[in-house]
C-alpha cells in the first residue's frame, strides 16, 4: 500500500503543478483577454460605423491606419523586449531593474513615435499615395492622418508602462486603464460620427478626435498609476538615468524583435498595399475580415500573452524544467482554443457579415475570407506563442526575425505581387496566398521549439 501511494504521489505533483499553472494562467489571461476583447469590439465598432457612413470613408481609413498597424508593431517589439526582461526580473525580485528597463523603453519608444506622428501631421499626401491611388480615398485619408498624427506621440508613455504592468502580474489593473480608454474611444466616435448630444456630424475627423481624447485619458491614468507608486516606489533617476549594462541588455533582446515585429508589420501592410491597388471592395472586404477575426481570437492571444508572462517568470528563479513543461502545456491549450474560434468563424460568418454595408463583390470577397480565416487564426496564434511568446521568454528574439524574414519577404510578398501583378491571377486566389504566411513558418518553428535552445535565465546579479 505504501508502495502504490510513492508511486502515485509524482502524479499528484504534476497534477497540482498543473492546477496551479492554469490559475495562474487564467489571472493573467482573463484581463489580458478582456482588454483585447474591448479593443477588438471598438475596432469592429468603428468599421461598423464607418460602413454606415460609405464603403469610402471605410476603406480610407482602414488604408490610412497603416501607420498605426506598422507603430503597433514598432511597439509590439519594444514591449516584447519590455515583458522578457521586466517579467524574469520580476521572478527574480529585482524592482528596480523593472523600472530602469521601463525607462530604457520609454525612451525609445518616444523617438521612433515622434517621427511617425510627425511625417502623419506633416506629409499625409505622400503617406496614402503609397497605398492607394484613388484620390477620393486620399483625401479622406490626408483628413484623417493629419488629426489621428497626435495621438500616436500620446502612446510612447503609456503603451510601454501598461506593458511593464502586465509583465509583474498587474494585468487587472492594466486592463482598467485599457479598458476605459476604449469605451471612451468608441463612446466619443459614436456621438462625432452620427452628431449625437448636439454636436455637428464629423465623420472621418470625428473618429480622429475621438481618438485623441481617449489617447489623452489613457496618458492620464498611467501618469497618475506611476505617481501613486503602486507598483514601484517612482524614481525619475532610476526611470531616466543610464543603466549601460540593462542598455546592452535591452539592445541586444530588443533589437532583434523590433526589427522581427517590424518585419511582419512591414509585411503585413504590404499586403494591404496589394490589396489596395486591386480594388476597393477587396479594401472593404479585407478590414471587415481582419476585424472579426480579431474578435474571435482575444482570448488566443491573451494566453500568449499571460504565458511569456508565467514562462519569464520560471526562467528568471532559475526554474528551467518548469518553464519547459508550462511551455508545452500552454501550447496545447493555444492550439485546442484557436481551433474551436476558427470554426465558429466559418459557421457564423453569414450572420456577422449581414452587419456590414458593402457592396455585392465585396459580400462576396468576404465570404470567401471568412472561410480562409478559419484556418489562419490557427496558425496565427501558435506562431505568435512559440515566437512572440515562448522564445521571447527566454531572451531568444533572433530566430523569430530571421525566420519572418525567409517565409515573408523572400516567399509570401515576393508571391503575393506576382500573383496580382504579373500573373493576374483573381484578386481570392491572391488573397489566399497572401494567408499562407504562417504555414510556411511552422516546421522551422516547431523544430526550434523541440530543441530546448530557448530556456535561458538572462538577468544580471549587477543590474542597476
Amino acid at each position: 500500500m505504501f508502495f502504490l501511494e510513492t508511486e502515485n504521489r509524482p502524479d499528484r505533483q504534476n497534477r497540482t503543478k498543473r492546477v496551479q499553472l492554469y490559475k495562474s494562467l487564467l489571472a493573467l489571461v482573463i484581463p489580458i483577454a478582456i482588454q483585447n476583447l474591448l479593443s477588438a469590439l471598438v475596432n469592429s465598432a468603428d468599421t461598423l460605423m464607418l460602413g454606415y457612413i460609405g464603403q469610402n470613408e471605410l476603406s480610407a481609413v482602414s488604408l490610412a491606419n497603416q501607420y498605426m498597424f506598422i507603430l503597433w508593431g514598432f511597439f509590439f517589439g519594444i514591449n516584447s523586449a519590455t515583458t522578457l526582461m521586466n517579467a524574469q526580473y520580476w521572478g527574480k525580485g529585482d524592482l528596480r531593474a523593472i523600472q530602469a528597463v521601463c525607462g530604457i523603453a520609454l525612451k525609445i519608444g518616444f523617438a521612433i513615435t515622434a517621427a511617425v506622428s510627425a511625417g502623419c501631421i506633416f506629409i499625409p499626401r505622400p503617406l496614402m499615395t503609397l497605398y492607394t491611388n484613388d484620390p477620393v480615398l486620399i483625401e479622406i485619408g490626408v483628413e484623417y492622418l493629419r488629426t489621428i498624427g497626435i495621438s500616436y506621440l500620446l502612446m510612447s508613455f503609456s503603451q510601454v508602462y501598461l506593458s511593464t504592468l502586465r509583465s509583474v502580474e498587474q494585468a487587472k489593473k492594466s486592463t482598467i486603464i485599457s479598458s476605459i480608454t476604449l469605451i471612451t474611444n468608441v463612446l466619443l466616435n459614436a456621438v462625432f460620427i452620427f452628431g449625437l448630444l448636439g454636436l455637428p456630424k464629423l465623420g472621418v475627423f470625428g473618429v480622429a478626435i475621438a481618438t485623441v481624447i481617449a489617447r489623452v485619458i489613457e496618458l492620464a491614468l498611467c501618469l497618475a498609476d506611476y505617481c501613486k507608486g503602486s507598483m514601484f516606489q517612482p524614481d525619475l533617476r532610476l526611470l531616466l538615468g543610464r543603466h549601460r549594462a540593462l542598455e546592452g541588455d535591452f539592445v541586444k533582446y530588443a533589437l532583434p524583435a523590433l526589427v522581427n515585429d517590424l518585419v511582419w508589420t512591414l509585411a503585413f501592410s504590404t499586403y494591404s498595399i496589394i490589396l489596395g491597388h486591386l480594388s476597393n471592395d477587396m479594401v472593404a472586404a479585407s478590414s471587415v475580415a481582419t476585424t472579426i477575426r480579431d474578435l474571435f481570437t482575444t482570448l488566443c492571444f491573451g494566453i500568449g500573452a499571460g504565458g511569456t508572462v508565467i514562462i519569464g517568470k520560471e526562467l528568471g528563479a532559475g526554474n528551467l524544467e518548469t518553464a519547459k513543461s508550462d511551455a508545452s502545456v500552454i501550447l496545447r491549450l493555444t492550439f485546442a482554443v484557436t481551433a474551436g474560434f476558427g470554426l465558429l468563424i466559418v459557421l457564423l460568418r453569414r450572420p456577422v457579415m449581414t452587419l456590414f454595408a458593402l457592396t455585392p463583390t465585396a459580400y462576396s470577397y468576404l465570404n470567401t475570407m471568412l472561410i480562409i480565416s478559419g484556418y489562419y487564426v490557427v496558425g496565427q496564434a501558435v506562431n505568435t506563442l512559440l515566437i512572440a511568446g515562448v522564445f521571447r521568454a527566454g531572451g531568444n528574439t533572433r530566430f523569430g526575425m530571421i525566420c519572418d524574414m525567409i517565409t515573408m519577404w523572400c516567399v509570401s510578398v515576393p508571391l503575393g505581387f506576382l500573383a496580382a501583378f504579373v500573373f493576374k491571377w483573381p484578386p481570392m486566389v491572391v488573397y489566399f496566398l497572401l494567408c499562407m504566411d504562417e504555414f510556411w513558418k511552422w516546421p522551422a518553428v516547431f523544430r526550434y521549439y523541440k530543441s530546448g535552445k530557448w530556456i535561458n535565465n538572462i538577468t544580471r546579479e549587477d543590474s542597476v
